[in-house]
């Protein structure tokens, strides 16, 4: 299990549908992802199901869990992407509005960024942010990523930061 100083980060389960609910339902957490709309039950149910495969290949979302008290509080992981036609690496994160601004996201971002190079040996790794998310943006900028380049993923404009390993 992963685990950071103020978090541990586990497989996501059915007992968790509730929470991820929670944040797909919530419109200001959504607001950069995918189509940036909160999901139906339907859609939640789906995603759940995404995450679960995602899990085969050795990737995947894992819930966030606070240490102090064990509470849920986000989501943290490696991802794979198909970025311009070429396969990619993406660290996603996404907090619970209610721990926003706490460094949370810096803190599981940084975990898996070390993970990825440490444990998968990957030496490079991505994040796809869409324009306006300047707090993604600044996670991605604190764990040491650049902005490389602009494109269009799924529809929607986004900036592509990337972190190389040399």
């Amino acid at each position: 299990m992963l685990e950071t100083d103020r978090l541990l980060f586990r497989p996501y389960c059915l007992d968790d549908l509730p929470f991820l609910a929670s944040l797909l339902k919530d419109p200001d957490v959504v607001r950069y992802i995918g189509h940036g709309k909160p999901r139906t039950d339907e859609e939640v149910t789906r995603f759940y199901d995404w995450v679960q495969q995602s899990y085969a290949s050795g990737l995947g979302l894992m819930v966030a869990v606070r240490k102090q008290d064990m509470q849920p509080i986000g989501h943290a992981g490696l991802v794979q992407q198909i970025v311009d036609g070429k396969p990619e690496t993406e660290i996603g994160y996404w907090m619970a509005k209610e721990y926003w601004g706490n460094g949370y996201a810096s803190e599981a971002a940084m975990a898996f960024r070390e993970y990825g190079a440490a444990a998968k040996g990957l030496r490079r790794l991505i994040c796809l942010i869409q324009p306006g998310n300047a707090a993604s943006a600044r996670v991605a900028q604190k764990i040491g990523m650049f902005r490389e380049k602009e494109t269009v993923f799924k529809e929607k404009l986004v900036h592509v930061y990337a972190w190389e390993q040399t």
